[in-house]
């Protein structure tokens, strides 16, 4: 839609300011009053020369290799052109000598040829340009729907690593017959029904977000005990800003994956940040569970890759060990407006 506008913008222009100021340069005046016929006739062939050129399609025919179709409608505005040269005009009667009407024809020559050119070379570099334009677009949306691909398949693996490790959850509380199950099964169909609806969603609120995050949350703490103790916090000074859904749940989740213990004390600390458009989350948890090799971390990666995506330039996300390999931390900083 932009495209088109701004063709028929140009259209309008040359139209409207280009073609009469080329008009200009010669006597065209005189020529409506004495040459009438043939000055109406060469105005509506510069109009006509312009569209043919703009509608065939010239750059994007060469791409196609369809040459013979190319030299046909070249062809055929030479052939046009030479005829306006030949336009039958006896200068009103006027008697002039051969040498006079010799220059004149020459000049009448000329100046046909110079409108074909002129005019042929405006609207040529105006539909490569336009070409050469829409290859860009055409790219940008190649890129996109790749991209688009991408978030999918990484969103697609993100669920179910989410689901395992909250299936495990309940298995827990099912084993030792926890009075808890049944309170946890209502927050995980809760979380499975905010997962569903907004499965789909580019963004959603980011309190939408933070309420999932803490039934998340809920629902890990009936699983433990009293030695892990969760220290969550947030604070948004713009609830509808506009945030991916389940971006920050993988670096919850690899927070009590990996930083609870029913036999040693520990602490899960979480805060959630929002102010002026810029969200700011920083975990940080004790590692009781060595993480094995064959268990890459594809929640933080493919959380890191989806990010690249949907905000190139616009996060920083770090994670890093401290206290000799026994503390691990993940701090992001994510403009979001």
């Amino acid at each position: 839609m932009k495209q088109t506008r701004i063709a028929i913008y140009i259209d309008l222009f040359f139209c409207l300011v280009i073609l009469p100021l080329i008009i200009m340069l010669v006597p065209i005046d005189r020529w409506v009053i004495h040459r009438s016929t043939f000055a109406f006739t060469l105005i509506t062939y510069l109009y006509l020369l312009y569209f043919v050129y703009r509608k065939s399609h010239l750059p994007l025919l060469f791409q196609q290799h369809k040459y013979g179709r190319i030299l046909l409608i070249i062809g055929a505005m030479i052939f046009v052109t030479i005829l306006m040269i030949h336009f039958p005009d006896n200068f009103q009667g006027a008697q002039l000598s051969e040498k006079e009407r010799h220059f004149r024809e020459h000049l009448h020559s000329r100046t046909v040829w110079f409108f074909f050119l002129v005019v042929t070379g405006f609207s040529l570099t105006i539909e490569l340009t336009f070409e050469l334009f829409r290859q860009i677009l055409s790219k940008q949306e190649i890129e996109a729907e790749k991209n688009k691909a991408e978030l999918a398949l990484y969103k697609a693996q993100i669920n179910p690593h989410f689901l395992f490790n909250t299936l495990n959850t309940l298995y827990g509380l099912v084993l030792t017959k926890s009075d808890k199950t049944e309170s946890a099964f209502i927050k995980f169909s809760d979380i499975l029904k905010y997962m569903y609806v907004h499965t789909t969603d580019e963004t959603i609120d980011l309190q939408s977000e933070l309420n999932y995050i803490r039934q998340y949350i809920d629902l890990q703490s009936l699983r433990l005990n009293a030695h892990t103790h969760i220290l969550f916090e947030s604070h948004t000074d713009d609830e509808q800003l506009q945030i991916p859904p389940m971006i920050l749940i993988t670096f919850v989740e690899n927070a009590f994956k990996y930083g609870t213990s029913s036999e040693k004390d520990c602490t899960i600390a979480i805060r959630i940040m929002a102010q002026k458009g810029k969200l700011r989350f920083e975990s940080e948890n004790e590692i009781m569970k060595q993480r094995q090799d064959s268990d890459p971390t594809i929640g933080i990666e493919n959380c890191r890759k989806r990010l690249e995506l949907l905000y190139p330039g616009k996060f920083s996300l770090d994670t890093h060990m401290e206290e000799n390999g026994r503390k691990f931390k993940i701090r992001l900083i994510l403009q979001l407006q």
